[in-house]
């Protein structure tokens, strides 16, 4: 398959990368924007790929925005603590793939796991209490 033609114009598109602003409640964050673009329209067709980096960037402009923890600092705590993906998953909320997301961009931390993070990043010890709990758990089963 081609390159695509503008829907407007029929002219040929091309890839390139383009500056779009996103808002959320106000705020504002520039994302560099890859698709196909139509110079002679101001059209543009964007693929599933080319969306990703959209949509983690407003998941990023929301947490900001909201309160919640960017995937880089859901890490960075996840980490500190010694931490699977799987295992915060678990421990702290959301399921075995839930971290995975967090940390990608594809899903903004709910306000529950972002104050268990905040309170585990001040005080790992925390951490002994969420696994007796899931020990005492476990034993009911």
């Amino acid at each position: 398959m081609g390159d695509p033609v503008c829907p407007e114009t029929g002219a040929p598109m091309h890839r390139d990368t383009r500056p779009m602003k996103l808002v959320y409640r106000g705020e504002s964050a520039t994302v560099d924007m890859p698709g196909w673009y139509c110079d002679a329209s101001g059209e543009s067709i964007h693929d599933g790929s080319d969306m990703k980096v959209s949509d983690r960037a407003l998941t990023s402009l929301k947490a900001k925005v909201e309160g919640r923890l960017d995937p880089q600092a859901v890490r960075r705590i996840r980490k500190k603590l010694g931490l699977s993906q799987r295992d915060a998953g678990r421990l702290i909320g959301g399921g075995p793939n839930a971290f995975q997301k967090y940390e990608s961009g594809d899903v903004l931390a709910s306000g529950a796991v972002t104050s268990a993070l905040l309170l585990l990043d001040r005080d790992p010890g925390g951490l002994d209490v969420l696994r007796n709990r899931e020990e005492a758990i476990d034993g009911f089963r």
